[in-house]
This record gives C-alpha cells, structure tokens and sequence, in this order.
C-alpha cells in the first residue's frame, strides 16, 4: 500500500493558500455579515441603509479580504518579523476601517442613517478581519521571529 502523497492545503503554496483563504473568508464573512445586518435592521436601522445591503456589505467585504489577504502575502514573505508586524498592523488597519463609517454617522448623506447602522458597519468590520485573520494564519502561517 502506498500513501498518499498529496499535500495539505497549508503545504500547497500561495498560489493555492490565498485563493482559497479568500473564498473561505468571504463565504463565513458574508454569511455573518448577513445576521448583523439582520440584528441591524430588528433592532430599528433602515432597510434603505445602503451599506447594509446584501450587495454593499459582499463587495466591500470581499474587496477587503483580498486587499487584507494580498498584504498579508507580501508583509509574510517580505517582513523580517512579519508576525510582530501583523499582530501590531491588522488591528490599525481595522481601527482605521471605521474611519469612514464614522463619517457616514456625522455626515448623514445616507438614506436611513443611524448610529445603529454604523455600530452595525463597525461590528461587520471587525468580524470580516477576524475571519481573514483566522483564514490567511490557517492558509498562510508566518513565521515567528
């Protein structure tokens, strides 16, 4: 009997990893982006609030998994201490990611716009950089310094 020599994903290479990171982390993102907005809307935010739209919140939630997950591929071959890195970097970048839906809040150009629906922008972003995070460290593990 032989064994199987077919590799893990984790061992197939980034030309494997991050595609398959991204597609994971956009289908559980997306998914859970689905229930908040759900929460967002029974809590009272409008169904007109166009960033809570299922079409709003997949585009912007998958362009930013493949922004997150094409800089996690350059900062992970690229960094010395790319772990210290990123364990500094993803939480700057997701603390910056509410910087626009702040000011949607201020602005109110939005039809429906509450501060209910942008605790629900900022709840979305945090949870799509936590899926990302766990996905691209699966898929795509750094090296500790």
């Amino acid at each position: 009997m032989s064994q199987s020599t077919t590799a893990t994903p984790r061992a197939r290479g980034l030309a494997f990893a991050l595609p398959v990171a991204i597609l994971g982390a956009a289908v559980v993102s997306v998914a859970l982006d689905a229930v908040i907005a759900a929460i967002a809307h029974a809590a009272g935010v409008s169904e007109e609030f166009p960033p809570l739209t299922f079409p709003a919140y997949t585009f912007l939630s998958v362009l930013g998994l493949l922004i997150g997950g094409i800089a996690w591929a350059v900062v992970r071959a690229k960094v010395a201490n790319a772990a210290g890195f990123l364990r500094i970097g993803a939480p700057v970048v997701v603390l910056v990611s509410f910087v626009p839906d702040v000011m949607i809040g201020l602005s109110k150009s939005q039809p429906g716009t509450t501060w209910g629906g942008v605790a629900a922008l900022v709840v979305m972003h945090v949870v799509v950089a936590a899926v990302g995070i766990a996905a691209f460290g699966y898929f795509m593990p750094v090296r500790k310094a």
